[in-house]
C-alpha cells in the first residue's frame, strides 16, 4: 500500500482524534480514532448527520449489541465523508484547485508525487490532465482505530451477565470488524489473550493469497520481547501483525510504560537487527496455523512494517529514525494538539496547552487503570476533582463506567475515580489506625484518581458545543513533555512544513534532543521508585531497580558509540549531548550504589542487627 507521507497521527486520548481522518485523511495522512466510547461516537454521528444532511437514527442503549452497531455506524459514516472528501480534491476544476494544490505541498520534498506533479503542471495546468494524474496516484490517508484492550468491561442486562464477546474491548473490535474500512486495529496497553483469540473468529484478518488483508492489526509495543511474544501468540491463531508500532516508555503522551529502563534508541536498534527474524520466524508459525485451520497462505512472503512514535519534535529527528532504523513511519502525537485542521481541542484547553511549560507536564498517578498517565497540570478535569475533594466528597459521578474494572467491592466492578469506590476505600483505611502521616499518603492515593474515560473525551464535546449535561464541562488532557516546546497554535500546512523541515514551529532553543529528554525522564522516574521503596524494598523490588538501572547504564553506553560514530547528523548538538550522557552516567552509578546501601541494610535488618 502506497503511503503519501512518512509521519502519521497516533491516538490521543478519547476524543481528541475522534474525527482526526475526516480532517486529514483526503491529504494523504494516516490517523487514528479511539473506541472506548461508544456514547461519543454516537453524538459525534448525529451531529454530522446533521451537518450533511444524512439521514439519522440514534441507536439507543436498549438495541442488542448497541455497542458495536454504535461504533460500525460512526466508522461508516466517517468513512463515507472522507471517501467524499477525497474524490472533490481529486476533481479538479478551476474553481476547485485549492485542496489539491494544498495536497501537493504538503507532501515531503522528496516526494515523488509532488515532484511529478511540478512536472505536469510546469507550463500550463491542464484540469483534464491533471485531473487524470490525481485520480491515478493521489493515495488516502488510513482511518485506523485503537482498542485499548485491558479496557474490556464485563457487561450485564440488570444483573445477569453477558457473554464475553458483550465486553467492551470485544464489542469495539465486533464494530470495527463490521465496518467498511479497510485499515487496521491498533492493540495497546498489553496483552489480552481472550480478546486475541476472539480475533480469530472473524475472516477479515487472515491473508488473501496475494498477502493482502481487509483489516490488519497494529500491535503498539515497548520492547522487542513483548512484540514477539505477543505476534507468535496471535500467529498461533492464524492471526497476522502487519505492524509493530514501537513507542517510548515515558516520552510520550497519554499512558506511560517504563520498560524495564529500555532506552528508545536500543529498542529500535534491537528491531533493526532482528527485523528479518521477527518477521521470518511469525510467519512460520502462522503458516502452520493457517495449514491447520484450512485457510488461504500468502503466495508471496508476508511483510512486517516497523514504526515508532514518542518525543520526535524537530525534521532533522525525524530523518534520522528513519534512516538509521529503517523505520517506515514516524508518529507525531503532542503537537498535533495544537492543530486545530488535525485534532479536536476546545479552546481553554487548547489555550492551556499553548502555555505549558515543563513543570506544567508531569507523569501522574490520576489514570483509574493504575499505570503511569502523562498530565498537564490544573486541567479543569482536575480542578472539578479538587472541588470535590474540598467539599468533603472526593471520586466522580462515573457517569460512563468504561474503567468500571475493579472487583474489590461489587462483581459488576467498579472505577477507582468513582465516588463510590473512594468513600469504600476510605471507610476500610478509616479502620486501619494508622499514624496521621501514613494515613494522609493512603488518602491522598486513592483521592488521586481522576475520571479520565469522561474527561478525556468532554474536549470534543465542548470544541463543538455538544451537550455536557450527564460528563460536565472538565476536561483531561494528556500530552507528552514535548509540548513544553511549542507555544503557537498552528495550521496543517505549519506542522507539515515542521516535520519536513521546511519552516520551524518550535518556540524556543532550549529544547534537548528526543533522546536526551527521555533518559532524563527515565532518571527522574528511577529516582521516584527508588524514594517511594526506600522504607521497606522487598527482593523482587530490589531486583526490578537494579535491573532498571543496569539496563539504562546500557542505553548510556549505547547511545555514545552511537554519537560517536555519526557524521553528519546532531554536528550542533553533539558536544551537549555527550555532556549529558556523562552526567547521567554518573547518577545512575550513584543511584546503584544507593539501591546496593539500602539492600545491605535490609539484610542487615532482616539478621537482625541494629544498625
Amino acid at each position: 500500500m502506497k503511503k503519501a507521507h512518512s509521519f502519521h497521527i497516533p491516538v490521543m486520548g478519547i476524543g481528541f482524534t475522534i474525527d482526526t481522518p475526516l480532517k486529514v485523511a483526503q491529504y494523504g495522512m494516516d490517523s487514528v480514532i479511539s473506541l472506548v466510547d461508544d456514547i461519543l461516537l454516537e453524538k459525534l454521528r448525529k451531529m454530522y448527520s446533521e451537518k450533511f444532511e444524512i439521514p439519522y437514527k440514534e441507536i439507543t442503549d436498549k438495541i442488542d449489541d448497541f455497542r458495536a452497531k454504535r461504533i460500525t455506524s460512526y466508522l461508516n459514516l466517517i468513512s463515507d465523508l472522507t471517501d467524499k472528501k477525497f474524490e472533490l480534491l481529486k476533481n479538479v476544476t478551476a474553481e476547485k484547485s485549492d485542496e489539491l494544490r494544498n495536497y501537493i505541498n504538503m507532501l515531503p520534498d522528496s516526494s515523488k508525487i509532488k515532484d511529478e506533479f511540478k512536472k505536469l503542471t510546469s507550463k500550463e495546468f491542464n484540469f483534464s490532465e491533471v485531473k487524470k494524474w490525481a485520480v491515478k496516484n493521489l493515495v488516502k490517508g488510513s482511518i485506523d482505530v485503537n482498542i485499548m484492550t485491558k479496557v474490556d468491561k464485563d457487561n450485564y442486562i440488570k444483573n445477569e451477565k453477558l457473554p464475553i464477546e458483550y465486553n467492551d474491548a470485544h464489542a469495539a473490535l465486533r464494530g470495527f470488524v463490521n465496518s467498511k474500512l479497510n485499515s487496521s486495529v491498533v492493540l495497546s496497553a498489553g496483552m489480552n489473550p481472550r480478546l486475541y483469540s476472539y480475533m480469530g473468529q472473524f475472516d477479515d484478518f487472515f491473508p488473501k493469497a496475494d498477502g493482502s488483508f481487509n483489516k490488519r492489526i497494529i500491535l503498539k509495543v515497548s520492547d522487542y520481547k513483548s512484540a514477539l511474544i505477543q505476534g507468535k501468540f496471535l500467529a498461533k491463531k492464524g492471526l497476522w501483525v502487519s505492524e509493530y508500532r514501537i513507542e517510548s516508555g515515558l516520552n510520550c503522551g497519554g499512558h506511560a510504560f517504563a520498560t524495564n529502563g529500555y532506552l528508545l534508541g536500543p529498542v529500535l536498534a534491537e528491531f533493526k537487527e532482528k527485523r528479518e527474524e521477527l518477521r521470518s520466524s511469525i510467519e512460520e508459525q502462522l503458516n502452520k496455523e493457517l495449514t491447520n485451520q484450512g485457510r488461504t497462505i500468502s503466495e508471496t512472503p508476508l511483510t512486517i512494517k516497523i514504526t515508532a512514535q514518542g518525543g520526535v519534535g524537530t525534521q532533522e529527528e525525524h530523518e534520522f529514525l528513519i534512516d538509521q532504523y529503517q523505520l517506515d513511519s514516524v508518529g507525531w502525537g503532542t503537537p498535533f494538539l495544537l492543530v486545530p485542521e488535525a485534532t479536536t481541542v476546545d479552546e481553554k484547553t487548547l489555550d492551556k496547552l499553548t502555555k505549558a511549560k515543563e513543570k506544567d507536564l508531569y507523569l501522574s498517578d490520576i489514570s483509574p487503570l493504575g499505570i503511569p498517565f502523562n498530565n498537564l497540570r490544573d486541567n479543569t478535569k482536575d480542578i472539578e476533582k479538587e472541588t470535590n475533594i474540598n467539599n468533603g466528597r472526593p471520586g466522580s459521578a462515573c457517569p460512563k463506567k468504561f474503567v468500571a474494572l475493579n472487583k474489590e467491592f461489587k462483581e459488576k466492578g467498579m472505577c477507582t475515580a468513582s465516588r463510590k469506590y473512594q468513600h469504600l476505600k476510605i471507610k476500610e483505611l478509616d479502620k486501619q489506625g494508622l499514624s496521621l502521616e501514613e494515613y494522609q499518603v493512603e488518602f491522598n492515593k486513592i483521592i488521586e484518581k481522576s475520571c479520565t474515560c469522561v474527561g478525556l473525551g468532554t474536549s470534543a464535546l465542548l470544541a463543538y458545543g455538544l451537550d455536557t449535561k450527564v460528563e460536565g464541562k472538565g476536561v483531561s488532557v494528556c500530552p507528552g513533555p514535548n509540548m513544553a516546546y511549542y507555544s503557537d497554535v498552528m495550521s496543517l500546512a505549519n506542522i507539515t512544513d515542521h516535520i519536513y523541515g521546511r519552516d520551524n514551529m518550535i518556540s524556543r532553543d532550549d529544547r534537548p534532543n528526543f533522546f536526551i529528554k527521555e533518559l532524563h525522564i527515565y532518571i527522574d522516574y528511577l529516582k521516584n521508585k527508588l524514594e517511594e521503596l526506600k522504607k521497606s524494598v522487598t527482593k523482587k523490588e530490589e531486583k526490578y531497580l537494579l535491573t532498571f538501572t543496569n539496563n539504562m547504564k546500557e542505553g548510556i553506553s549505547y547511545y555514545k558509540n552511537m554519537f560517536c560514530e555519526l557524521k553528519h547528523t546532531f554536528e550542533d548538538i553533539k558536544e551537549v549531548v555527550m555532556n549529558e550522557l556523562d552526567k547521567s552516567e554518573v547518577t545512575l552509578s550513584l543511584i546503584k550504589v544507593e539501591i546496593e546501601n539500602l539492600s545491605m541494610k535490609n539484610q542487615q535488618i532482616a539478621a537482625g542487627c541494629h544498625i
